[in-house]
């Protein structure tokens, strides 16, 4: 079993105000992040909040997904990262695929791919031309490895660059986009959680 793991807490500088209640197509981006994990066979899903946590609760409509709030997020996406690793901890899922809510071109079948047939030490990034970035799935016996490096906004980074030899890079960028809700008006960019082939993989 394959949990997933979006990371919602961040409270969107940039953008002018938390990306998960930012609505793009007819839903909040925090909903589309939950329905692609469901989508891509994710199960179970968990959401970690943390700017504006009360205003998710309230507004965006998650289903069964399980709200893991992060007191810590002003810290950075390492301490929410942390945080739902923890969660997860208390499940029995084999690996989590760790999906950011502002990057609403990441698909199901993205999703799918790099999940398929994950288990404890799995590690896999999606690839996207001479990229790699999300999603990220995380086997389980990483996890406790990942939490110990995650500070501020690096995430897994240290932790992924350090056993690069073991990341498997699939490439996603025919079933989806690997673009960074930056700006409200539009100038998004390739996502700072993606880094070039050739120097090492990331998770921001």
């Amino acid at each position: 079993m394959t949990a997933g793991l979006v990371l919602a807490a961040g409270a969107g500088r940039r953008y002018g105000r938390p990306k998960a209640l930012v609505l793009r197509d007819g839903a909040l981006l925090v909903e589309r992040a939950v329905a692609t994990a469901r989508s891509g066979g994710l199960d179970p899903v968990y959401v970690v909040l943390g700017a504006a946590a009360d205003q998710v609760r309230e507004q965006a409509r998650l289903g069964d997904a399980v709200l893991v709030e992060n007191p810590e997020w002003a810290t950075g996406m390492g301490s929410s990262l942390r945080a739902g690793l923890a969660a997860l901890a208390a499940t029995n899922a084999k690996a989590a695929a760790v999906l950011l809510v502002d990057m609403p071109g990441i698909t199901p079948a993205a999703v799918a791919r790099v999940a398929e047939s994950a288990g404890p030490d799995t590690l896999r990034m999606g690839g996207y031309a001479d990229r790699r970035g999300h999603p990220v799935v995380l086997g389980r016996d990483h996890w406790a490895g990942v939490a110990e490096t995650a500070t501020g906004d690096a995430g897994a980074r240290a932790y992924l660059r350090a056993h690069a030899a073991s990341v498997t890079v699939v490439p996603c960028d025919d079933v989806a986009d690997d673009t960074d809700l930056d700006t409200p008006d539009g100038h998004d960019t390739p996502s700072a959680g993606t880094e070039r082939l050739d120097r090492g993989p990331a998770l921001e």
